[in-house]
Formats: structure tokens, C-alpha cells, sequence
């Protein structure tokens, strides 16, 4: 004969620690939700170097616009000496043109007047052979710059226009030098 054991009847909803049990989950599940909520992913871009605010696609923009250079930095890193305006002397310019139907450069080089093709291509500024006067200059200051300036021309490697203001038109030439240029009214 086997032994006759009463049968327990349980019900879950008898339980006292049910209520409890339910509460600890539901606490648990909103813990780890916070929890998941505050471990930020890494996006792979948080590392990489502030965006050059110098923007390469604005380049298309310089049709028909007048530029000044105001600064030259040397691939060291130094400061170039300009001329001053303030002492007589008169600014390097670059001067954009569309009028003839074909895009034009020009402008005053130092000593002398320049002029030649240019081309906006995939944001890239690039000169044609520039062709300019052939006067004596007067002073050392703004003629010393002549020539480094139209080679410079020459072998721009980027460029690109800080949109905000003050707007700038920058160049980066082949040897790590930097022309910038502000913009002069016409």
C-alpha cells in the first residue's frame, strides 16, 4: 500500500512574497534600462580633429568676387611681413571675374598687375599661366613679395572659403605655406 499524502493545493496568488517578487523584478527591469540608457556608445568620429572650417565645396562661390591678403604664414608656422597699407603701401589682391564669360583672375601682385585663367574644379581652386606688367617697383617691401606670391599661385594645393563671418578665402600652397585672403569691395 502506498502511503496516501495529502495533496497541497498552491496557488501562486496565495503566496505573500508574490507582490514582492513581481515589485523586485519590474524595480530590477527599470534599473537595468537606466543603467543601459547611461552607457553612451563611442561613435567613431568622437576622436577625429575638429572640421576644417575652411570649406573646400564654397570655393564654387568665388566668381565675381574681390579678395585682399591680409596674412601669410610660412610652413613653420611663422608670420610672413606684409606690407602696410597704413604706411602707403597698396594690398596684394586676387580678383575673380565671370564677365568675359570665362573665368579671369586678376589683380595687383605687389609691384605689378597680373591677370590669367582660373578653374573651380571638385573644389579645388587652379591657376593658369599669369601674365602681369613689367614696372620697376619702387619699394623693396611690396616687390619682395611679388614673385612668391605669383609662384605661390601657381601651386595652390587646397582652398577653401570660411563661410561665417568674417569670411576668408584661404590657399594652401605646395610647400605648406598659407595665403589668406579677406574680402575688399569692389
Amino acid at each position: 500500500m502506498s502511503p496516501h499524502f495529502p495533496r497541497a493545493s498552491l496557488s501562486l496568488s496565495s503566496w505573500p512574497s508574490t507582490k514582492l517578487l513581481s515589485r523586485c523584478t519590474g524595480a530590477a527591469l527599470v534599473v537595468a534600462s537606466l543603467l543601459s540608457g547611461c552607457a553612451m556608445p563611442h561613435h567613431p568620429d568622437a576622436s577625429a580633429p575638429p572640421t576644417d572650417p575652411y570649406n573646400p565645396a564654397a570655393t564654387q562661390l568665388l566668381d565675381d568676387t574681390q579678395w585682399e591678403l591680409t596674412a601669410w604664414t610660412e610652413a613653420s608656422g611663422q608670420p610672413r611681413a606684409m606690407p602696410a597699407v597704413a604706411q602707403g603701401a597698396q594690398p596684394i589682391t586676387l580678383d575673380f571675374s565671370t564677365e568675359s564669360g570665362r573665368r579671369r583672375a586678376s589683380g595687383f601682385s605687389g609691384c605689378n598687375r597680373y591677370t590669367g585663367a582660373y578653374d573651380l574644379k571638385d573644389g579645388k581652386l587652379s591657376f593658369g599661366p599669369l601674365a602681369g606688367t613689367r614696372m620697376a617697383c619702387p619699394s623693396q617691401s611690396s616687390g619682395a613679395l611679388e614673385q612668391p606670391y605669383l609662384d605661390g599661385l601657381a601651386h595652390v594645393v587646397k582652398s577653401g572659403v570660411e563661410m561665417n563671418p568674417p569670411q576668408s578665402l584661404q590657399l594652401t600652397l605646395e610647400d605648406g605655406q598659407v595665403l589668406t585672403f579677406e574680402p575688399r569691395a569692389k
